[in-house]
C-alpha cells in the first residue's frame, strides 16, 4: 500500500471548492424531489466516483487516490454542511466503512475485485450487522453462514442496511459457529445479485428521506470460502478494530452538520423581522447563538485532535466513542435550539431547519447509541 500523500492547506481549499461546486451542480436542483421519491438516483454514485469523491484515501493500487483520510473528511463535511444528510450518510458506509474494512482485511483477491469499483462508484458497498432482533448487541445477530464443502451457505435477514437497495456488495457478519458467541462471528464479502440475496423494502424513516436504507433476506445464499473478510471467527474482533473510523467520520459529519445549521439560522435572524427589529438583535437569539457556535468549536476542536490521531495510526476506540457521543448530542441540541429561533417557520417543511433537525436525531443512535458509547467510555475508567 502506497503512503498517503499529503495536501497543504491551498490543495485542501482547492478540493473542497470542489465538491462544494458539485453538489450545487448536482445535488441542489435535486435534493427536495430525492427526499419525495425517499431514494436518489443510482447513477449519483457513478457522478460521484466520477469527480473523485469517493474513497479518495484509498491506495493507487486499487484505483485510489493515496489521499489523507482528512479528504474523506472534507466530503462527508460539505455534504453535510449543505444539509444533504441522506446522502453523507450513505457516502460515509460506502468510503468510510465498507472500503476501509476491504483494504485492512481482505485478501488481495478481493481487493482487486471490489476495491476499484468502489473508488469509480460502478460497485456500491453496504455494511450487514444489524438484525431486528440484534442491534448495538452484535452477540445476538441470528444469521448464519454454515460450511459446505469450499463454501458457506447463509441464512437470515438483516434491517436498517444503508445502501441497501443500491449496493452491489455487502460486507456481511453472520454466525459461523453459534455455540462460540462473539469468537463465532465471521465477516464475508457477498455479491448482492446473488442467487438467493434478497432486497426487500426501502425503508420509511423518521428522516434522511432520500436515504436507501433497507431489509435484506438471505436464502441458502452460496459463496466461496474465498469471501471469508479477516479469517474465520475473527468477525466481531474485526469489527470493534473497524468501528473508530465510522464513529469518528459520524462525529466529523455532527459537526459540519451543526454548522449548517447555525449559518441557516444566523442569515434568518439577521432578515427575520419582531418589535421593529431584526431578532437577531434580541439578546436571547445573540446569546443561543454564542452558545451553539462554542458548541461547536469545543466538538470540531476534539474531531480534528482525533482525525489527526487516526491519520498518525494511533486513534483509540475509546477516543472515538467520545467524539461520536459528544457531538451527537450536540448536533441534536443544536437542532433543537435552531429549530426555536425559526419560530413556526422551523416547523414548516420547506424550510431546510426541519428537515436538519429530522434528520439529526438518528446520530445518536446509528453506528453505536449514545448509551453504547457511554459504556464503552465508563469501562476505560473503572472496568465492567
Amino acid at each position: 500500500m502506497n503512503e498517503a500523500v499529503q495536501l497543504d492547506a491551498s490543495e485542501k481549499a482547492l478540493f473542497r471548492e470542489s465538491v462544494k461546486k458539485f453538489l450545487d451542480a448536482e445535488v441542489e436542483p435535486h435534493y427536495e424531489a430525492w427526499e419525495k421519491n425517499e431514494i436518489w438516483p443510482r447513477e449519483l454514485w457513478n457522478k460521484l466516483g466520477e469527480n473523485g469523491f469517493l474513497c479518495v484515501d484509498m491506495s493507487s493500487d486499487y484505483g485510489g487516490f493515496d489521499a489523507s483520510f482528512e479528504l474523506s473528511c472534507v466530503v462527508v463535511e460539505e455534504v453535510s454542511r449543505a444539509g444533504y444528510g441522506a446522502l453523507a450518510s450513505g457516502i460515509s458506509v460506502h468510503s468510510d466503512i465498507v472500503a476501509p474494512y476491504i483494504m485492512h482485511l481482505g485478501s488481495e483477491e478481493q481487493k482487486q475485485r471490489w476495491l476499484p469499483g468502489m473508488v469509480s462508484g460502478e460497485i456500491v458497498g453496504a455494511i450487514g450487522m444489524t438484525e431486528p432482533g440484534a442491534g448495538s448487541d452484535l452477540q445476538g445477530m441470528k444469521t448464519s453462514a454454515e460450511k459446505d464443502g469450499d463454501e458457506f451457505v447463509i441464512n437470515g435477514q438483516k434491517t436498517f442496511i444503508t445502501n441497501g437497495q443500491h449496493a452491489d456488495l455487502i460486507v456481511l457478519a453472520a454466525k459461523t459457529d453459534p455455540k462460540l458467541g462473539a469468537k463465532g462471528v465471521t465477516l464475508f464479502t457477498v455479491d448482492c445479485h446473488l442467487e438467493g440475496y434478497q432486497k426487500g423494502r426501502n425503508l420509511e424513516k423518521m428522516g434522511l428521506h432520500s436515504g436507501d436504507t433497507s431489509e435484506i433476506f438471505f436464502q441458502d445464499v452460496r459463496v466461496s470460502s474465498k469471501e471469508v473478510l479477516g479469517g474465520e471467527g475473527n468477525g466481531f474482533a474485526n469489527l470493534m478494530n473497524e468501528l473508530p473510523r465510522e464513529r469518528l467520520i459520524l462525529a466529523v459529519g455532527c459537526v459540519a452538520a451543526a454548522e449548517g445549521m447555525l449559518d441557516i439560522t444566523v442569515e434568518y435572524t439577521l432578515e427575520r423581522q419582531a418589535f421593529g427589529a431584526p431578532i437577531a438583535k434580541l439578546q436571547n437569539t445573540k446569546f443561543v447563538l454564542a452558545d451553539i457556535k462554542t458548541e461547536i468549536e469545543l466538538n470540531k476542536a476534539l474531531a480534528e485532535k482525533y482525525v489527526a490521531r487516526y491519520v498518525g495510526g494511533d486513534l483509540t476506540p475509546v477516543e472515538a466513542s467520545m467524539s461520536k457521543l459528544a457531538a451527537s448530542e450536540m448536533q441534536g441540541r443544536v437542532a433543537d435550539q435552531c429549530v426555536q429561533l425559526f419560530g413556526g417557520y422551523g416547523y414548516m417543511r420547506e424550510y431546510p431547519i426541519s428537515r436538519a433537525y429530522l434528520d439529526a436525531r438518528i446520530q445518536r443512535i446509528y453506528g453505536g447509541t449514545s448509551e453504547i458509547m457511554k459504556e464503552l467510555i465508563s469501562r476505560s475508567l473503572v472496568g465492567r
